[in-house]
């Protein structure tokens, strides 16, 4: 899936509160950049108790063996997207504020960011850390981990990425 959003919204996946407007941002350059992200899960999908009482068994046990069936295994994708200097200049601004969410940044440079986050929502909660690192102006990598929990179902998710700019012209297709 091609989409306008930067590759360090990409890396967040989702999920990430609101960043600090104090942040410096990484020296990277603007244009087309490929992202390469490796996701491992390992767990249940934190689903709220009330959502697991309306299933029936036979969707509950859908659901754990598609997970079962990914055994743990890392699942990668390569996506193309578009970098503005507003992206740099605000990253994860686009991704949901919400109340329930408090984000707090432990480093701020040109070269490294790194934000821990807490979450509650629907009677769950979700925290973790994303590590952003721009290697130099043409690549980045970065790490993030998080754990979700509701209802006594956990969820453990591994991500590791790399992006690597292609050039300052965009696709049309990321210009969505």
């Amino acid at each position: 899936m091609k989409a306008r959003t930067s590759f360090l919204v990409a890396a967040a996946l989702c999920c990430v509160a609101a960043w600090a407007a104090d942040t410096t941002s990484l020296n990277v350059k603007t244009g087309e950049w490929e992202s390469t992200i490796t996701v491992q899960t390992a767990g249940q999908l934190p689903i709220p108790q009330e959502a697991l009482d309306k299933m029936t068994p036979q969707q509950r046990a859908k659901i754990d063996a598609a997970i079962k069936a990914q055994g743990g295994q890392p699942r990668t994708t390569v996506s193309k997207s578009c970098v503005r200097k507003e992206d740099l200049d605000k990253p994860f601004s686009n991704i949901a504020q919400r109340e329930s969410c408090k984000s707090t940044v432990l480093t701020s440079t040109a070269t490294r960011q790194e934000l821990r986050m807490e979450c509650e929502m629907d009677g769950g909660k979700l925290s973790g850390t994303l590590k952003l690192e721009a290697v130099d102006s043409g690549d980045v990598k970065g790490t993030m981990q998080m754990v979700a929990s509701n209802g006594g179902r956990t969820i453990n998710v591994n991500t590791n990425f790399a992006a690597k700019w292609l050039g300052p012209r965009c696709t049309e297709s990321d210009n969505k």
